[in-house]
């Protein structure tokens, strides 16, 4: 056999490398504030972000498939939370906690259920569009809920958008302190990025907003209190509120992960090294199990901190192991982040964000195909709409994309033509049950509108054909028999030979 090239890494070194070392202490140092910034957007206290990240991070990393997937609190995850959260119970209170325990339980249980029974393949089934609509509509959303907090304004009005709106048309609360601070926190970490990929502009930002609030007479809006008990487990949680927070908790689980399974798709290439969508779900359902009960919320898939593992030197899974451990050692001095202020927070937010807003992609789509650009278009509206609940316009979305296919497969294209006494009849598409009513409507048009002796059956335009659709076929096929005509089928696709075989012969 000739050789075509080296051969896929697998990544199987069990031993914790130098670099894993430095990527898992590199990433700890962006994920604490990044983890206090998402807990705030998922609507809980910021200190349980550090819970999140802690036990996530250690706890996946013995099942993941790609060593350089970093775990713990995302932002398109956490909007997803606080939607669904806020329905049940109001934000940031005890029972808003508990129940955010709840709802990672239910998320854990899902994905862990879908890699054990090998259903990997799901997490494809938000079409392009739906995706690109949802996630460019969650950077709007992201933005304005932080909008708010960046401007040092408490908004009299509840809900993301109209809080946005509202805090725009009074511009004399806005805070120069906190204005100010934001401005920084967006200048450290996107000057960072350009000076190096590894420059800790968000830990430089953090000390920056900590000084200002110990040292500089910062007036606004602080994390608080944060308590510096050990992680324990939690089993009180409100099993009473299961059914009311399922659908909510299936959508994260599958929404949520399109971002893990992309970081291990796009770093398995970069490394030709093989990576697993069902142990990825394992691993992610796992984190989340821990997440819940050690007081965390949904969590998944980091794309800039496993970017910053992969660049300081992860060379195995054990690189999120030590970022989790990291942070558990950071714990019992999280007081520290006490005096931070949240306009920091929101920047860190919105920082992190930005390369959420590709509306080029959804306009792209017009010229590619117009039904496709129109659902992507769709979901965006919806989310934006369905605020908070965009767990509902993802639905909605995956569903509209499902009926859109479904609509597109009943489409045949059929060629009939007639040579001598012989009559041809040639479909192209999916004949399924939802489209072999037009292939029988055409084959019995034909058959009674023209003199034939023979009918010969062009099956090699179809790319499938199901049990139904075959079965109306082999009745057809019996019709044309008992009216005297010869039928031969010809060009046989390959995944219909099991029907051909038991039924047309």
């Amino acid at each position: 056999m000739s050789e075509t090239g080296p051969a896929p890494k697998t990544n199987s070194r069990r031993l914790p490398q130098l670099g894993d070392l430095l990527a898992g202490l590199s990433v700890a140092l962006i994920a604490i504030p990044q983890a206090l910034a998402y807990a705030e957007l998922a609507g809980m206290p910021p200190y349980t972000g550090l819970y999140a990240v802690a036990v996530s991070a250690l706890f996946a990393a013995f099942f993941v498939s790609s060593p350089y997937l970093q775990t713990g609190p995302v932002a398109t995850t956490s909007l997803l939370t606080v939607g669904v959260l806020s329905q049940v119970a109001e934000i940031q209170t005890p029972d808003y906690v508990a129940a955010a325990g709840l709802l990672a339980l239910i998320v854990g249980g899902v994905r862990i259920l879908i890699g054990v029974f090998q259903l990997g393949p799901l997490a494809y089934l938000m079409s392009y569009p739906v995706l690109r609509g949802f996630t460019s509509a969650a950077a709007v959303l992201i933005f304005a809920s932080q909008l708010p907090t960046a401007l040092g304004v408490s908004p009299s009005v509840s809900g993301i958008l109209p809080s946005a709106f509202w805090t725009l048309s009074h511009p004399q609360l806005w805070r120069i302190d906190a204005i100010g601070l934001s401005i920084f926190t967006l200048i450290a970490i996107l000057l960072g990025r350009r000076v190096h990929p590894l420059f800790p502009g968000v830990l430089v930002a953090v000390a920056g907003g900590i000084l200002a609030s110990q040292h500089l007479g910062y007036g606004g809006v602080t994390v608080g209190a944060i308590p510096t008990d050990w992680i324990s487990l939690n089993l009180l949680l409100p099993w009473q509120q299961l059914p009311s927070l399922l659908l909510g908790g299936v959508i994260i689980a599958l929404v949520g992960f399109s971002e893990a399974s992309s970081i291990a798709r796009t770093y398995a290439t970069l490394e030709r090294s093989r990576w697993s969508a069902n142990r990825e779900f394992v691993s992610q359902g796992v984190a989340n199990l821990a997440s819940g009960l050690f007081g965390g919320f949904p969590v998944g898939g980091s794309f800039s901190r496993s970017s910053v593992g992969h660049m300081a030197g992860a060379k195995t899974r054990w690189s999120g192991a030590i970022t989790g451990l990291a942070v558990c050692v950071v714990l019992p001095f999280a007081s520290l982040f006490s005096s931070l202020p949240k306009a920091s927070l929101g920047a860190i937010v919105i920082a992190a964000i930005l390369s959420l807003f590709r509306f080029s992609d959804l306009t792209g789509l017009w010229q590619m195909s117009r039904p496709q650009a129109l659902l992507g278009c769709l979901t965006f509206g919806l989310t934006l709409a369905l605020s908070p609940r965009i767990d509902l316009a993802v639905l909605i979305g995956i569903l509209l994309a499902i009926g859109v296919h479904l609509w597109r497969e009943q489409h045949l294209v059929l060629t009939t033509w007639q040579e001598g006494a012989s009559l041809h009849f040639e479909p192209h598409g999916v004949l399924w049950f939802g489209s072999a009513y037009r292939l029988e409507e055409a084959l019995s048009d034909m058959l009674s509108e023209n003199d034939g002796e023979r009918l010969v059956l062009h099956l090699g335009g179809l790319g499938r054909i199901d049990l139904s659709a075959a079965l109306m076929i082999q009745q057809l096929i019996g019709d044309a028999k008992l009216a005297g005509l010869e039928v031969e089928l010809e060009s046989i696709p390959p995944s219909a030979e099991r029907w051909v075989t038991k039924l047309w012969q």
